[in-house]
């Protein structure tokens, strides 16, 4: 607990203050390094669980959780940073009330919160939590209500990570993948999940068409995993043009786009392989002119 003055009106004057001072740093700091707001800024419950896609939710019930895993806001996202900072002096009174509570020890109702994975984003007790926050307290009571998602909820650290879940989320929409095919077929640029997306429907609406039968949508997506990523990510690591730091199904998308620009068909084989390989190795050595 900070330094005590014996005068818990003034402690608690001391303490909002130090808050505000440190919040008001935290952001200039951020802003010399070059970083967005979305790094000192709590994170909106709605906007992380739009992105990972809302299943349900059920009542967990009143328990101590870590101050440190409370990580976002329902609806005062800019009223506190993510360290629950106070971001303005217009709750100043009631944030110094609530403080001078604590310091006397008194009885401190729980925090109503949203559990999200490993994370908390608080529905009603925002300055509690910042006033803990400010006297270095370690766990607070909260009831707790769970939220189920359909993407697992790890990894959400700021609003670019929100973007990649969001777009993975309306791939398995489209494209319900299971096991070790959802495992697997991942990439780290959100776009590249409609691209995806649009591959897989394509290669089935091909199948369907020369089968004369309809795929549902999992079967789609277990066909196309085994029919046809697989043994292409088989046939790309043979040929050794994955780059370092390319993800498979990366590499996938890159090599087919290349496939199809070359000689405009949408099948696979080994002398296949070559000719994009030897077409991928053409166009690198050719000569540019300047203007």
């Amino acid at each position: 607990m900070p330094r005590e003055s014996g005068s818990p009106r003034v402690d608690a004057e001391s303490d909002f203050l130090r808050a505000r001072r440190h919040q008001v740093l935290s952001g200039l700091a951020a802003r010399l390094r070059g970083e967005t707001d979305d790094v000192v800024q709590s994170m909106s419950f709605d906007e992380v669980v739009a992105a990972l896609g809302r299943r349900g939710e059920h009542y967990v019930g009143t328990k101590v959780i870590p101050i440190s895993a409370i990580v976002g806001s329902v609806d005062k996202v800019k009223d506190f940073d993510r360290r629950f900072r106070p971001t303005s002096a217009r709750s100043r009174e009631r944030w110094e009330r609530l403080a001078r509570a604590s310091r006397k020890g008194e009885e401190i109702p729980p925090i109503e919160v949203y559990q999200v994975g490993d994370y908390y984003f608080v529905q009603d007790g925002h300055h509690r939590v910042s006033v803990a926050h400010s006297l270095g307290v370690k766990l607070i009571e909260a009831r707790v209500t769970a939220v189920d998602t359909l993407l697992a909820p790890v990894g959400v650290g700021d609003r670019d990570d929100l973007e990649l879940k969001h777009w993975r989320r309306i791939m398995l929409e489209r494209v319900p993948f299971t096991g070790e095919a959802r495992a697997a077929v991942a990439v780290d640029t959100p776009a590249m999940y409609g691209e995806i997306a649009e591959n897989v429907e394509a290669w089935a609406a091909r199948h369907m068409h020369a089968e004369g039968a309809y795929m549902d949508k999992a079967t789609m997506a277990r066909r196309w995993y085994e029919e046809e990523y697989q043994p292409v990510v088989e046939l790309i690591e043979e040929a050794g043009v994955r780059g370092a730091t390319e993800r498979p199904t990366e590499a996938y998308l890159r090599v087919a786009c290349e496939r199809y620009t070359l000689i405009r068909d949408h099948e696979w084989s080994a002398e296949i392989m070559a000719q994009v390989t030897k077409g991928k190795r053409a166009r690198k050595a050719k000569p540019t002119t300047g203007g």
